[in-house]
This record gives structure tokens, C-alpha cells and sequence, in this order.
């Protein structure tokens, strides 16, 4: 699939990079003179942040293919993704250049925050593949994205978006500034006003929201927010107790402060004395860490993102390639990245597990138990692990795993990994005993007779004597070793 971006500006380079990162080139056309620096910029914050958000191996990335022109950029296109600035006469122009070269069957998405499809569509030769893809920034990381625009083209629009991590939201009617800017531009204005009156300033602004409530809106969204809000009675009672508050004159949200010299002068004043300290960089590089680790909880609790980030994760192990033929099995690899070296100057501890880890979610989609079985409500999991670490691995280091199956019976199997260098130097090495369990119960179970086959053709080929170190423990210190 040929994929094209035409700007790459924030929300144009964010896009780029989710492509780039999920194995795809992107053909790319903007004019502006810094471009290809921008885009680099955006595009390491991303490789960095995809790099401690998943557990998956990742694909191997796509490239990046500047073009002159948007023709270029879109000739033999499949899906292009505008995101020029927020001008209909510009977008009208773009979109017009987009159709004179691009196949009649490639679908254009527009990134606007605000433009109806039917205002994107005026003039176009072929408006039903025209429709609004709005994301949020930074698209590399927050999944959802805004599908306006209905009929065939919407769902193959929302297909390749699933299929690099997005979450689409199809909204059934057009309307200005779609949903979520909508939502934003209500609480911006009352913050505005805010600031304006001197209630408070924008940092006990934003403190309010990241220490309150913009936390349960992070994973719950604001109507099953509210439906705890009412109780065991639920969304019923809670609009019933607080509805009548609705009348009140709380907010100013239909007027708007006058943006003058003076109001700019302290939203800017206070912006700086608040973050000044950070560069645009560093900031962002402190909002990826934090949306990490809040997708990665999430994610352990099969919520919310969460449940994005895991799809993303199986569609990343579904991809890996066919093991080679031969005996051990070589079918993970992973690139040793600078967020893996600790302050020792080598890849940190947990690192080797994570490495192990992969390898044995590789051996089991190898067998059969891959998203579709754990799907059932079963599973394996790990139940006892033995590391050894005997080299140091620096950053930029490819790894490979060899993994061996040391025995196996109706609930059991026993894996042993060996990490290797390049060189087949023997880095570390991890064994692993896994139970089959039924998920619901929590209890091990038999495995079935397709997955016992597929273990019984694994053991068939090793018929090596198993490692010296095998089933072994950690070498206890004796006393005149300890006192030497």
C-alpha cells in the first residue's frame, strides 16, 4: 500500500510518522524550507516513544520519500492524508492538485480541525472519496481519529487507520469542528474567561485538570465518568440531581474575552512562568513519557487505549517473519535502543526479560497459541524463570534468540532461549517453565490436541543433549568464598 502526506508540519509529521513506524513509506510533498528537519524532529520523539510504549517487536520502519510536488507525491497513491494549513481555499487547491494526479481509487483524508466534508468536496471530480480524518496531536501516539463522511470510502478509510494503530470514530452527521474540538473549545473559552477575571492563573488552571478530573477523563471519558457520579441509581439519578444545575449561570461559554495586547500579555506571561524552564522538545519528550505509561497501565488493564495498544501489539507479532528452517529456532530478533542502556552504559536489566519475553510470545503464535486461542480464554503463563547474564550489549546491538523446547507434557513445556550478537557471541541466556491455564478459571488445564502436536514436532527436532547450565540455580556463596 502507497501511502502520501502532503504537510508535514505538527499534526502532518505526526501522521507521517505513525505510517513510518508501522512499515510503511510515505511519499511526502511540503514546501516549507525547514520540512524535512521538522519531520526528522517529530519523527525521533515518535521512534523514542514507540519504543518504550510497546513490548512487541516493532516492524522494520518504512522510508520517508520527499517529493517536489504534490503530484509526485501522490502518483500511484492508495490513501493520502492532507494536513496543509486550516485554509478552505488552500485545502480546495491542494485537493485539486491531489485529483489531477492522483488513481481515481486512492482516498484522500484531510486532517482539518473544522471543515465539513461538503465543504471539502466543493469542486472536486470524485467528492465521495474526499473525507475528514482528524487526529489528535501527537498523532503518533493518541489513536483516535475522527471518520466524516460516510459510505464505502469511510469504511476502507477506517480499515488502514485500524491497521497502524488508530482507533477510528465514524460521526454519523457533519458537523463544525466534528467532536472532540467541540468539546476542547468549550472548556478553552471558559478557561479564557478564567484567566481574563483574574480567578486563577494557567497553571492552577491546568493543575485542576491533570490533578483532577482530566485523570478520569483519560480513561473513562465524561458520561461513564458521570454515570459513577449518580450511584448504584446510575446515569439516571446523576442527571437528575445535577441536571437542574445546567440552568444556572455558571459558565460564559457563548461569549468569548477579547483576545487584546493585555489578556495576551498575561496568558503568555503566565505560559512562560509556568514552563519556560522546558523547551518545545523537552515538553513533548515529558508528554510522550507520561501518555506511555498511562496507555501501559491501561493496557494491563485491558481498558480503554489500552485495548488499542494490545491490538497494535498482536498485530506487531502477527507480522513477524516465518522462522528460518533449521534447528534451534531463530524467530525473534531485537534492536537494542538507547532507552535501553542504563546509567552502567549497557542494555538494563529488565531488558534481557523483555527480550525473553518476546521470544517466548514468538514461540508461542509459532504453535498455535497466538491472539485467536487466548481469545478462548486460554493461555500460558510463565511460572518460573532463570536468567544468566554473561556479556554486556551496548546500544545499536541486533539480537537474535535461539529457543529450544526441553520438554513438554499434557499442562507443561520448557523453553531455553539463548540471546547472541551478530558475531553469535552468547550474551545471555533465559529458561522458562509456562502452564497452560484456562484464563477464566485461573487453574492449568490440558492443552488440546493440536497444540500437544504442534509441541510433539518442536521436540522431534531437538536432539541435542540439553545445556549444562539447564535446570539449574543460582550458585550459592560459601563461606570461605564470601570472606576471601
Amino acid at each position: 500500500m502507497k501511502i502520501a502526506a502532503i504537510g508535514g508540519g505538527v499534526i502532518g509529521g505526526g501522521w507521517i510518522a505513525r505510517f513510518i513506524l508501522s512499515g510503511h513509506d510515505v511519499a511526502v510533498h511540503d514546501p516549507h524550507p525547514e520540512a524535512q528537519r521538522i519531520v526528522g524532529e517529530v519523527l525521533a520523539n515518535a521512534t523514542r516513544a514507540w519504543e518504550k510504549l510497546f513490548q512487541a517487536p516493532l516492524p522494520r520502519p518504512g522510508r520517508i520519500l520527499w517529493a517536489g510536488s504534490v503530484a509526485e507525491a501522490v502518483a500511484g497513491a492508495d490513501y493520502i492524508q492532507e494536513s496543509v494549513p486550516e485554509r478552505l481555499d488552500l485545502k480546495h487547491r491542494i485537493i485539486a492538485e491531489i485529483e489531477a494526479a492522483a488513481p481515481e481509487t486512492a482516498l484522500i483524508g484531510s486532517s482539518t480541525s473544522g471543515f465539513k466534508p461538503s465543504e471539502l468536496r466543493q469542486g472536486a471530480r470524485h467528492p465521495g472519496r474526499i473525507l475528514v480524518a482528524h487526529p489528535f496531536n501527537p498523532v503518533y501516539l493518541l489513536p483516535v481519529v475522527e471518520v466524516v463522511g460516510g459510505g464505502e470510502a469511510a469504511g476502507r478509510a477506517c480499515e488502514i487507520l485500524t491497521e497502524i494503530g488508530m482507533k477510528p470514530v465514524r460521526i454519523a452527521r457533519e458537523i463544525d469542528a466534528h467532536i472532540g474540538d467541540r468539546l476542547l473549545e468549550a472548556v478553552w473559552r471558559e478557561a479564557l474567561w478564567l484567566v481574563h477575571d483574574g480567578i486563577a492563573t494557567t497553571e492552577e488552571i491546568d493543575d485542576i485538570i491533570r490533578f483532577g478530573f482530566g485523570l478520569r477523563w483519560a480513561q473513562m471519558g465524561l458520561f461513564e465518568t458521570y454515570r459513577i457520579a449518580g450511584g448504584e441509581a446510575g446515569m439516571r439519578h446523576f442527571l437528575g440531581q445535577f441536571g437542574p444545575a445546567l440552568k444556572w449561570p455558571w459558565t460564559k461559554l457563548m461569549d468569548v474575552p477579547d483576545l487584546d495586547d493585555a489578556l495576551i500579555d498575561r496568558i503568555a506571561g503566565q505560559s512562560d512562568a509556568q514552563s519556560g524552564q522546558h523547551s518545545i522538545r523537552e515538553l513533548e519528550r515529558i508528554r510522550d513519557d507520561n501518555l506511555v505509561g498511562i496507555f501501559q497501565a491501561l493496557k494491563a488493564n485491558d481498558w480503554g487505549v489500552g485495548q488499542t495498544v494490545r491490538a497494535q501489539e498482536d498485530g506487531f507479532y502477527a507480522r513477524q517473519p516465518a522462522p528460518a528452517s533449521g534447528y534451534p529456532l531463530r524467530i525473534h530478533q531485537a534492536r537494542v535502543t538507547g532507552g535501553w542502556v542504563d546509567y552502567n552504559g549497557h542494555m538494563t536489566e529488565f531488558r534481557y526479560l523483555q527480550v525473553l519475553g518476546d521470544a517466548t510470545d514468538a514461540f508461542l503464535i509459532h504453535i498455535g497459541l497466538d491472539a485467536d486461542y487466548r481469545a478462548q480464554g486460554r493461555s500460558a503463563y510463565t511460572v518460573e524463570t532463570h536468567i544468566r547474564h554473561l556479556a554486556e550489549v551496548k546500544a545499536g546491538e541486533l539480537l537474535t534468540v535461539e529457543t529450544r523446547l526441553l520438554g513438554h507434557d499434557a499442562k507443561r513445556f520448557r523453553l531455553h532461549h539463548a540471546i547472541l550478537r551478530q558475531d553469535g557471541t552468547e550474551v545471555a541466556t533465559g529458561e522458562h517453565m509456562l502452564l497452560h491455564v484456562d484464563t477464566g478459571e485461573g487453574r492449568a488445564i490440558p492443552m488440546p490436541p493440536a497444540l500437544l502436536e504442534a509441541l510433539d514436532r518442536v521436540a522431534a527436532q531437538d536432539r541435542a543433549p540439553h545445556p549444562d547450565h539447564a535446570g539449574a540455580g543460582i550458585r550459592p556463596i560459601r563461606q570461605k568464598e564470601a570472606t576471601a
